[in-house]
């Protein structure tokens, strides 16, 4: 089969698309043939060995696979062959088939597309886990989503305003902007000036939960925009800069400072990571949550469709076709 290969750690541009060995299915494997593939900020850091995680070379990238089941080990229990499923692991998602393992693989109902599928795994579980375990969003308070056009931003904006928050966006252009806004945002904003912009937008307030993929000189600015007994979550660095936090302005601001890791949550917590993604289903089917998915590219234009993500140039989900 084909799939796209890091030979070793480098640039993306070193990414090829090439033969790989077949998934088996064996014991609680499940091999679903894809029919589109998510594609996550984290895919284009892995390959180049700036991510948490560091497989051994040569491996496959790719976090989300949506497709059906071609085959299953002798002791899945779950699934069998032709169930239409969608599955989210660390790796080896671009790929024609993919083996995953039981525990990862979760049955679409068939009113959700591939498309969406992938988008509420990654993503909009991200988004999920990040407002309502860690930042304890409540009705009535005040959201700010940086890199609200994104695909986690995008789904941090419409879960916000799920969960009853007054959602401010903000993103770099106006069509950017347009994105945040068409998601849901109440209102919109862009990065220049950015703590003065906030004071206005909240009447002097500030901001109750602050939702932050980006870093660099955004965050400085988020931290200094915060409400007493608000909660600054760090999702990631998506500006290439990780910043520094003076630890003076959470105690004279009275605000926490939260870390975010979607993956080690899933595992850590399983059983509260299965209610999270029955809760955004069902969220998805009452029409509450709408994924943007900005466009399909074939498996082959991984790489290109990675340096855009990485890039920031990306509005919303983009996901690939074998």
């Amino acid at each position: 089969m084909k799939a796209i290969v890091a030979s070793d750690y480098g640039p993306i541009d070193q990414l090829s698309y090439a033969d790989w060995p077949e998934p088996v299915a064996e014991g609680r494997t499940v091999v679903i043939e894809a029919e589109v593939i998510g594609v996550n900020f984290p895919d284009g850091l892995l390959v180049q060995g700036l991510y948490q995680m560091k497989p051994p070379t040569p491996f496959v990238p790719g976090m989300e696979v949506a497709g059906r089941v071609v085959a299953v080990g002798d002791r899945v229990t779950s699934f069998k062959v032709g169930d239409r499923v969608a599955s989210v692991s660390a790796m080896g998602a671009y790929a024609e088939k993919v083996g995953a393992h039981e525990a990862s693989v979760m049955k679409l109902p068939d009113a959700i597309s591939a498309a969406d599928a992938c988008a509420l795994l990654c993503g909009y579980g991200t988004s999920h886990h990040a407002l309502k375990q860690r930042g304890q969003l409540k009705p009535g308070e005040t959201l700010c989503v940086l890199g609200a056009s994104g695909a986690t931003g995008v789904a941090a904006v419409q879960i916000g305003k799920a969960m009853g928050a007054t959602v401010i966006g903000v993103a770099s252009s106006e069509a950017k902007r347009q994105v945040a806004k068409d998601a849901g945002a109440d209102v919109v904003l862009g990065y220049e000036n950015l703590k003065d912009a906030l004071k206005d937008a909240t009447d002097g307030k500030g901001v109750d939960v602050a939702f932050d993929p980006v870093g660099g000189e955004a965050f400085d600015a988020l931290s200094r925009s915060m409400a007493w007994n608000g909660r600054l979550l760090v999702i990631g660095f998506a500006s290439g800069t990780i910043p520094k936090l003076p630890v003076n302005l959470t105690l004279v601001k009275g605000y926490s400072l939260v870390g975010v890791f979607w993956g080690a949550f899933t595992q850590k917590e399983p059983a509260v990571y299965a209610e999270n993604m029955r809760e955004l289903v069902g969220w998805h089917l009452a029409g509450k949550v709408k994924p943007v998915i900005e466009g399909v590219y074939p498996l082959a234009d991984a790489p290109a469709v990675l340096q855009r993500v990485l890039g920031r140039g990306a509005t919303g989900k983009i996901v690939l076709k074998p």
